[in-house]
């Protein structure tokens, strides 16, 4: 089996979130805290809580989508427009995903103690939306069984992000679902113009319509 980025990001997660489901202090040192982060200058928590996860089922769902997505991207996608850049693209564009897909909940709950969050989803969230970026009319599968439009998928999983971080009630970063995605669309629309000379745009606007 060939090792990827995408394995080796997978793995590193799992490394540090199955040691911190049973180590409280472990989880609370590295989760997503703004108060913490404010007071205290604990910038790495920007990056150490997309390596963490609430428990198993929060840990698979988000490295069943990595692996999916993210090996396709990083294979195959990206391959296709970057050539030699796509290693290290991939790379920045995960990492930042986790740090940026924060700023907005940083800002919204600096002064609330209460407030931590944690969880790979808004760099998950910049993966999936990269691929259905570059190719919004591909076929992604509902339930594993239901086969729909990529961009059909991703309305409706920003309405369903949306739905939970309003709802809120546990530490899974939804408001990161959203902003990763965002995110995710204009690193790629970026890169394209950047290193290919190709406008995502206009080829989304195409397939689409």
């Amino acid at each position: 089996m060939q090792i990827t980025i995408t394995l080796v990001i997978i793995g590193l997660t799992c490394l540090v979130s199955f040691p911190a489901f049973k180590n409280d202090k472990l989880k609370d040192d590295l989760l997503f805290w703004p108060y913490y982060i404010k007071r205290k200058n604990q910038y790495y928590r920007f990056l150490t809580a997309g390596f963490l996860h609430a428990d198993t089922t929060h840990l698979l769902f988000n490295m069943i989508s990595l692996y999916s997505f993210g090996n396709a991207i990083e294979v195959f996608i990206f391959k296709t427009y970057f050539g030699p850049n796509t290693s290290i693209l991939y790379i920045v564009l995960y990492l930042t995903a986790i740090i940026i897909a924060s700023i907005p909940d940083f800002f919204k709950h600096q002064n609330n103690f209460e407030y931590r969050a944690l969880g790979a989803s808004g760099a998950v969230s910049a993966i999936v939306f990269a691929a259905i970026t570059i190719d919004p009319a591909q076929k992604l599968y509902l339930f594993f069984a239901l086969p729909i439009p990529g961009y059909i998928f991703g309305l409706a999983f920003l309405a369903l992000s949306a739905y939970l971080a309003k709802r809120g009630g546990d530490n899974i970063g939804h408001n990161a679902h959203f902003w990763g995605a965002v995110y995710g669309v204009f690193f790629t629309y970026i890169a394209g113009k950047a290193f290919a000379n190709f406008d995502f745009f206009k080829n989304f606007v195409e397939k689409v319509f």
